[in-house]
């Protein structure tokens, strides 16, 4: 990505440059002069265009890493070194694309072809690695048509071939919540952190991105995703999302031992924080408190390992209730929980349609009308 952008920079500046020379009719052009008829400066010569290029490109560079998450970068660099890999074992060139290299890789990923000894990729999981393509490809200035007959046709037949019920993580529900976080030392810095980071997780609906990436003000770190504003009522969080920005309420609970605010309110005052990322790692032993943000993975262990300690769903194996719990079941167990208008819980967890919240709702509104007697049996 960031080639990219140094090749197009040095196109523009060999351009700019010959046009500082072509015009320069003789005179000396290393230097600006500023003529007498007019306050603006005459074409500047090679090295300062160049030096201003540079420091646009680097901005440049900044914003594209901006309009994507690192994980989501990270996702698309592995999938273009895999599609890359097996073009190469193959004898084939990645490059430019052709729909017809793309559908014989495809079809080697749902066949397990793709990689020596690895099992098929999921249709999930070819479907990311067919955005990561045309993700990557569009950088380099190409254009990969996913509706070409190579590509959408083989990979219908993927879909009714391999296609299974989406996964879906276990929700936790507000006993389960306080079960959870009565498991956490209260008289430690990391258990006060993590009983904070689970009521306001579960309280405001919040992806574990959302819950690592908050600030305590407004625009104190570049890599923050929102801040918190703690009001009388409650708390109100604003976060940037992908289609903007938009507020969540988190209010105040009904005890101060199940309270997201105070427990947010008693993590700071003994962490001792003022500025930066509100949810930061434990260092010295427990004792101290760094400067560095928490990732999302922090959040899915420590919601698997509490659900594990509180006995959530203790009528599983072991192995089955690993494989239960994530991040997501905190935004799944509120929907899952409050027993209010649907739109309400729709516009907690940013949801742009209703049908998307109720799969989350899977638990609440499971067998809550049976039609089998309605119809009369």
């Amino acid at each position: 990505m960031a080639q990219i952008i140094e090749q197009n920079t040095e196109i523009h500046v060999e351009k700019t440059s010959a046009l500082s020379l072509s015009t320069a009719s003789g005179r000396d052009v290393s230097s600006p002069e500023v003529s007498g008829d007019s306050p603006l400066p005459s074409l500047a010569g090679p090295d300062q265009t160049l030096a201003h290029l540079a420091g646009l490109a680097d901005r440049a560079r900044g914003y594209v890493e901006a309009a994507s998450s690192a994980n989501t970068r990270k996702a698309y660099a592995s999938d273009w070194k895999h599609f890359s890999a097996w073009c190469r074992r193959s004898g084939l060139s990645p490059l430019p694309p052709h729909p017809h290299t793309v559908g014989l890789y495809i079809t080697a990923c749902a066949s397990g072809a793709a990689e020596r000894g690895v099992k098929p990729n999921s249709v999930s999981t070819i479907e990311r690695r067919l955005s990561s393509l045309s993700w990557n490809y569009a950088q380099r200035g190409l254009t990969l048509d996913r509706k070409d007959r190579h590509i959408a046709t083989v990979m219908a037949g993927i879909r009714n071939s391999h296609a299974r019920p989406p996964v879906q993580k276990e929700a936790v529900m507000a006993e389960d919540i306080i079960s959870m976080v009565e498991t956490l030392d209260r008289g430690s810095l990391r258990g006060l952190r993590d009983r904070a980071m689970l009521l306001v997780g579960f309280a405001g609906g919040l992806r574990r991105s959302e819950i690592v990436g908050l600030d305590l003000k407004a625009e104190q770190t570049e890599d923050g995703r929102g801040w918190i504003e703690i009001l009388n009522k409650g708390m109100l969080v604003t976060l940037r999302g992908k289609t903007g920005w938009r507020e969540v309420e988190i209010g105040r609970g009904s005890s101060n031992s199940t309270c997201p605010i105070v427990a947010v309110e008693t993590w700071i005052k003994f962490a001792k924080l003022a500025h930066g990322p509100l949810f930061r790692r434990v260092t010295g032993q427990g004792k101290a408190v760094g400067s560095e943000r928490l990732n999302g993975k922090e959040v899915a262990r420590l919601v698997k390992r509490t659900a594990m300690a509180a006995g959530v769903r203790g009528d599983l194996s072991e192995i089955e209730r690993a494989f239960k719990f994530s991040g997501h079941s905190l935004r799944a167990g509120l929907a899952s929980s409050a027993d209010v208008d649907e739109r309400y819980v729709q516009k907690q967890l940013g949801h742009a349609s209703a049908e998307m919240t109720r799969r989350y709702q899977r638990r609440r509104d499971r067998f809550r009308v049976n039609l089998t007697k309605a119809s009369g049996l």
